[in-house]
């Protein structure tokens, strides 16, 4: 076993833990709205959909920072959303480790969204229309035929998800900060190292570890998407 506090000094460690929770969580979060979109836009057409899908995909093309700051606007203290949800739940997102999550999984939510969409319109619609008309009520169609063939897509997005939010700078550091132990992902450690004389190393460190990652979660999908692949092929 590796021994990764013999590897990593605490504040290395603290922001590479920090960083896979907060990737977890922004993809687990985002996940079944992404499969909704993509469902939606796949399946469906509907007066304004080119202006919903240039709005889901918006943050590719916002610069991070302007993202970050529409979420201080709706989610901060005195926010639309965030004054309410403070006042009702007694929840806070600015400045805190969910803040950055819900930062990751804005940035991350237009790559899933692409990939989930691509990969159910493939699904041959011959099928669903086989199944609806035995008498298949639509969500049985959908969980029973739709999203199992569609699965190395929803891997495929996970995992772009997991690697964006792994990799979000600017929209986190707007809306939740730099904060040691709280919001300071690995991007945030690596940028802070930078600027101290002598964070040379330990930011090494993290980017070797930043790339060894994103490569694991690559290999992961590809080999779980050959697999239910194949499972699907042995079925047909």
């Amino acid at each position: 076993m590796i021994n990764l506090n013999s590897l990593l000094s605490p504040v290395e460690l603290e922001a590479l833990l920090l960083s896979i929770r907060v990737s977890f969580w922004a993809v687990a979060a985002g996940l079944p709205f992404g499969i909704l979109c993509g469902f939606v836009l796949a399946r469906y057409s509907f007066p304004g959909k080119m202006l919903v899908d240039g709005l889901l995909h918006l943050p590719l093309v916002t610069p991070p920072v302007v993202v970050g700051y529409l979420l201080l606007v709706l989610f901060g203290r005195n926010g639309i959303i965030g004054s309410w949800l403070a006042e009702v739940f007694n929840v806070t997102l600015v400045f805190t480790w969910q803040g950055a999550a819900l930062a990751s999984a804005v940035m991350a939510f237009p790559l899933m969204v692409r990939a989930i969409r691509l990969s159910i319109e493939a699904v041959d619609r011959r099928l669903e229309a086989a199944a609806a008309t035995l008498g298949a009520h639509p969500l049985r169609v959908f969980f029973t035929i739709t999203l199992p063939l569609s699965i190395p897509g929803v891997i495929a997005g996970v995992v772009l998800g997991f690697a964006r939010s792994l990799g979000e700078f600017g929209a986190t550091i707007t809306f939740a900060s730099n904060i040691p132990g709280a919001t300071r992902t690995l991007p945030l450690a690596l940028y802070t190292l930078l600027q101290v004389p002598g964070g040379e190393a330990s930011a090494m460190r993290l980017a070797v570890i930043s790339l060894l990652i994103s490569i694991l979660a690559l290999v992961l999908a590809e080999f779980l998407s050959l697999r239910q692949k194949r499972r699907i092929e042995g079925h047909a």
